[in-house]
């Protein structure tokens, strides 16, 4: 029971304690609201700062003093201010005695605020204006006063030569600041910055930073700004630069065209060069060492007055600067002369009109031989056995007297193929020009009728092409009218007739017998025309 007693009284005991750390933390903690300073100050050297000090709440509680301490960066407390309402002011020694002092004077507790006179950079630091209170203790609040200094910020570019290795080419710096300023780089170029950092006087800071990079060429002239940005700075303040990197001239020769042919006049090369510094002088040369007598100098410029052989060289330009030496070379090949530019439409128009006036003519011919060999086939396409046809008449029904029919109809039919040869198949050895002189009877659906013989090879070749008006015309005609109207009352045709009276082979005979002529006439190669 005892026991029981006793943990119960150590677990009562612990409580309290914890009870009474809670309620010194609370009071300490408002008691530090009460006391009401400023959080941060801000000056600069030479200024006058207040540090201003009340307490807001005072009752239930007895103010009995207030003691200012300073607490450097670096550095112990130190009491730079004490009032007491029995006492006078006391100010013991401190880096800011002689230049500390309440205000107003005399003080009195409600509101001890102190000034601080001829400010230094190394018065930065905190001031405490610190109560002492009954019952409650010490009572404080902090001011946290920081010194300004404006820099003093520049920067410059560094000239330097075309290189492969890294150089510094700018520097930017700001001096004597407080707090340190923030140096950083715009720029195109591909290089970086170092920044380092260093005490000033009176507790400065002085910030350095230089920009480094492989120069080349290219990089002449880029743009490059050193921006510092500091509290004392309304906005950042920027130092726009300019590269500078040196080199050799830089040239080209321009004005070759590849087409330097002899006779050509005044063709111009041109060297073109640039560097840093400025080039000095240009100078021309030759692979060879001679200078041909067409070539004239002016400066940068090579003129030729006129290509010829002695131009077929290389020709080297050479421009220097302090730096040192720069050149270019381009070989000339002289050509041939080409065709005159003012011809060339002359000699491509007649080219056209020569090939369109061939096409013209093969067209042409084309035609002509076309229509010959439709012409031929024609009149072939009805041989072999229908030759017999053409010769007796053949065609349709005579529609005025009723003469012909089939095949083999008589004269008058619907076919204007008349009747050419005398044949006679029941006779097997009918000699030349027996029955071919004269008009012969022949009998056709049991009347005789009369067969023309003397037709001309031009009516055997046109006797296919009568279209229909003509046909019937040529019915309505009266036999003897019809008769005489084909054969023109010209003289009878000596024919020679193939030695055999076979049918199979007067076709044959026809085809090898008939000849076509330049103006479109087909003529017999054997029959005797009187």
């Amino acid at each position: 029971m005892a026991r029981r007693d006793a943990r119960n009284w150590h677990d009562c005991s612990k409580m309290i304690g914890l009870l009474l750390v809670a309620s010194i933390l609370i009071e300490h903690g408002v008691s530090g609201q009460r006391v009401k300073v400023e959080p941060e100050v801000l000056s600069y050297p030479g200024q006058t700062v207040n540090l201003r000090c009340a307490f807001t709440d005072a009752a239930g509680s007895q103010l009995t003093m207030v003691t200012w301490i300073y607490e450097p960066k670096d550095g112990e407390r130190i009491n730079i201010a004490v009032f007491h309402p029995n006492f006078e002011a006391s100010y013991p020694d401190s880096p800011v005695k002689g230049r500390v002092s309440f205000t107003p004077s005399p003080p009195n507790l409600a509101n001890p605020s102190i000034e601080i006179s001829n400010v230094r950079m190394t018065d930065e630091g905190k001031y405490i204006c610190e109560y002492a209170t009954y019952p409650r203790g010490n009572e404080q609040g902090i001011t946290q006063l920081i010194m300004l200094a404006k820099p003093q910020n520049s920067a410059s570019i560094v000239t330097v030569l075309a290189g492969d290795k890294p150089v510094v080419v700018a520097r930017c710096e700001s001096a004597d600041g407080r707090p340190a300023a923030e140096i950083t780089w715009v720029t195109t170029a591909n290089g970086n910055a170092t920044t380092v950092s260093k005490p000033g006087v009176d507790n400065t800071m002085t910030v350095s930073s230089e920009y480094r990079m492989i120069p080349t060429a290219a990089d002449n002239g880029k743009d490059l700004s050193c921006v510092v940005a500091h509290r004392t700075q309304v906005k950042p303040e920027s130092f726009p630069l300019k590269l500078a990197v040196q080199y050799i001239p830089r040239v080209t020769i321009v004005g070759y065209d590849n087409n330097w042919y002899v006779g050509r006049t005044n063709v111009v090369l041109t060297c073109q060069a640039n560097g840093n510094p400025a080039p000095l002088t240009t100078q021309w040369k030759t692979m060879s060492g001679e200078k041909p007598d067409t070539v004239q100098i002016t400066d940068n410029v090579l003129k030729v007055l006129k290509v010829d052989d002695a131009v077929n060289t290389t020709f080297v330009c050479e421009v220097r600067n302090r730096i040192g030496t720069g050149k270019d070379q381009v070989t000339v090949i002289v050509r041939e002369p080409s065709v005159n530019p003012s011809n060339a439409g002359v000699v491509a128009g007649a080219v056209i009109g020569s090939l369109l006036a061939l096409l013209l003519v093969t067209a042409l011919i084309a035609v002509l031989v076309t229509r010959s060999r439709r012409q031929q086939q024609g009149y072939r396409a009805n041989g072999g056995s229908d030759m017999k046809t053409r010769i007796f008449g053949g065609g349709k029904k005579a529609s005025k007297n009723g003469t012909g029919g089939g095949a083999g109809g008589g004269v008058g039919g619907g076919n204007n193929n008349g009747p050419i040869y005398n044949y006679d198949e029941s006779s097997p050895h009918q000699g030349l020009g027996e029955k071919n002189n004269h008009h012969q009877p022949l009998t056709i659906g049991g009347r005789p009728e009369v067969v023309a013989t003397t037709p001309t090879a031009q009516d055997i070749l046109l006797s296919n092409e009568l279209d229909d008006v003509e046909r019937r015309k040529f019915d309505e005609l009266e036999e003897d009218e019809r008769y005489d109207h084909f054969t023109g009352g010209g003289a009878p045709i000596l024919q020679l007739r193939p030695p055999h009276d076979q049918d199979d082979m007067i076709g044959d005979y026809m085809d090898d017998d008939m000849e076509s002529q330049r103006d479109g006439s087909v003529i017999s190669r054997t029959a005797v025309y009187v």
